[in-house]
């Protein structure tokens, strides 16, 4: 068996919520995961509060990701890739965050533009859709920013949208009770149509929900997000704390305390695209792990 088949690589992302290892390899001309992992540090939270991250929160994010790097490195990777979304775009110190982050690991880190973010997401949720409609929207909700495309699986995407408007920086921005209240609810309804009110998206056949945010959702409604399942997945996330909602669904509390502003974000999107969102399993870290074997099968 030729070694290439056989090579093993790693992502590490650093999201605004979460920070997160993929291994995995190719078998039969599919990704495998080999390994995950994931600490939630809520990068996102200081940036939005404070406009940039603490040295105690460079210094935890540091213990983290050194040891996942660790990690992938007992699972067999020959290959890691640290990748930072939006903490690297709207941190005031997201050169310190990087220089942090090549000593923890000792291995390459870039920050995703919006549009790399975007199309890796593509990348990652085409490759694990059984089928395909001849148009398809994916949409990766993050706690800082929310990625959209829409396009074609033979050719890619051909309309492409970042909006800085991510679960986590909603909630911190209009959400003090637990569970939500009525009038937060409301604002958030307020800012996240105000911001995709703008856009002219257009109607794909089929949609895909990649991220955390839709993960969870998923647990509390089912794979397909509607709009009768967003809507009952608000009025749940409304009636239950965050601590019932985690217990429940079997997720963090902090995430279960985001869910109502990310699905509030998922409802707009569903009813601007006229399609209902599939939860889909794979997204930004299988689209950087099929890059970085494509590269390393290509050498």
């Amino acid at each position: 068996m030729d070694n290439w088949i056989v090579m093993r690589v790693a992502v590490i992302d650093v999201g605004s919520n979460t920070v997160r290892l993929l291994v995995s390899e190719r078998r039969n001309g599919r990704l495998a995961s080999i390994r995950q992992a994931r600490s939630l540090l809520l990068l996102g939270k200081e940036v939005e509060r404070e406009g940039a991250l603490s040295a105690e929160k460079l210094e935890e994010t540091h213990r983290c990701t050194r040891g996942l790097a660790a990690t992938a490195r007992a699972a067999g990777a020959a290959l890691i890739d640290v990748v930072v979304t939006a903490p690297g775009r709207q941190s005031a110190n997201a050169d310190e965050l990087v220089h942090m982050l090549r000593k923890a690991t000792a291995a390459p880190v870039r920050v995703l533009s919006a549009e790399e973010e975007g199309r890796l997401a593509w990348d990652g949720a085409m490759s694990a859709a059984a089928e395909l409609a001849p148009s398809v929207a994916v949409c990766d909700v993050g706690g800082g920013s929310t990625e959209l495309l829409v396009g074609t699986p033979e050719d890619g995407p051909a309309w492409a949208r970042s909006v800085d408007i991510g679960c986590l920086r909603l909630t911190e921005r209009h959400v003090r009770s637990d569970p939500p209240s009525k009038s937060e609810v409301r604002s958030l309804q307020a800012e996240v149509g105000d911001a995709f009110g703008r856009l002219a998206i257009p109607l794909p056949q089929a949609a895909l929900a990649t991220g955390g945010t839709a993960r969870a959702l998923r647990k509390l409604v089912g794979p397909h997000l509607g709009a009768d399942e967003l809507a009952a997945a608000l009025r749940r996330l409304c009636k239950r704390s965050s601590r019932e909602v985690a217990r429940s669904a079997g997720i963090d509390r902090e995430r279960a305390r985001t869910l109502a502003a990310g699905a509030v974000i998922l409802a707009e999107v569903q009813r601007s695209m006229h399609a209902p969102l599939t939860v889909s399993s794979a997204g930004l870290r299988e689209g950087v792990a099929l890059t970085l074997l494509e590269e390393a099968e290509a050498a």
